[in-house]
């Protein structure tokens, strides 16, 4: 199975590469997704850009592709989902939940001069950066990309209504399974509250599991989507 990954905010396509590697040894092939303004230089990048360059994978692919989304870029999963549902085999979001229409993409921190930069550490609670050390949090610093104005205060639009369907896996890093199912039937997720099938799977790391954890995100990743395919093939069966 094809599994495109698309990071969250601060982070390039590169930030994948371990968790490539052991989906690979796992029988599947993981696809980074380079979003425009996360790595090339482009601060006048939009949210529309980086949704475009998602379905653009998604289009690309031969058959029905897993969409992984990290922390805000949850969203733009849930956002392929609602562009071709019927291309999206199913949506892992690591550590975020997708924003509801109309809502801002990720207008979480200051911006200034165009760009949002790393908000630094204390913009985080301790469980989201407890297994970085300090020299894994100075290199963290060191990589982050500044990320568009025009992308973190852009206006989520959905629009199809077949994205309920497509099977959803919540990856519980920094939080537990059971605080994402209440945060989902409190109706603070009421994108989710009305998925017809959403799981939850507990992750023991922090905030960037894809750095701190690869293999063991693989892992996951790989048995959600081995999972699902299983009870496909059980229904049509």
């Amino acid at each position: 199975m094809e599994i495109l990954l698309v990071g969250g905010l601060w982070l390039d396509a590169s930030v994948w590469d371990a968790v490539v590697g052991a989906l690979e040894a796992r029988g599947h092939r993981g696809v980074p997704v380079a979003l425009p303004g996360q790595g090339d230089g482009d601060t006048a990048a939009t949210l529309a850009d980086q949704t475009a360059a998602v379905v653009a994978a998604v289009d690309a692919a031969d058959r029905p592709v897993w969409v992984v989304g990290h922390s805000a870029a949850a969203t733009l999963a849930w956002l392929a989902a609602d562009a071709r549902p019927e291309r999206v085999a199913g949506v892992a979001l690591v550590g975020g939940f997708p924003a509801a229409d109309g809502g801002r993409y990720a207008d979480f921190f200051p911006v200034a001069d165009g760009v949002m930069p790393f908000a630094g550490w204390d913009a985080f609670e301790e469980a989201d950066a407890a297994d970085l050390d300090d020299a894994a949090r100075r290199a963290f610093e060191t990589r982050a990309v500044a990320v568009p104005e025009g992308v973190v205060r852009g206006v989520v639009r959905l629009r199809d209504e077949r994205r309920f369907a497509v099977p959803v896996v919540v990856v519980c890093p920094e939080f537990s399974p059971d605080d994402a199912r209440a945060w989902v039937g409190s109706g603070d997720v009421p994108e989710l509250a009305r998925a017809a099938r959403v799981s939850y799977v507990d992750l023991d790391s922090g905030h960037w599991p894809m750095l701190t954890a690869p293999a063991e995100l693989a892992r996951v990743l790989s048995e959600a989507v081995d999972g699902a395919d299983g009870d496909a093939a059980g229904r049509a069966g």
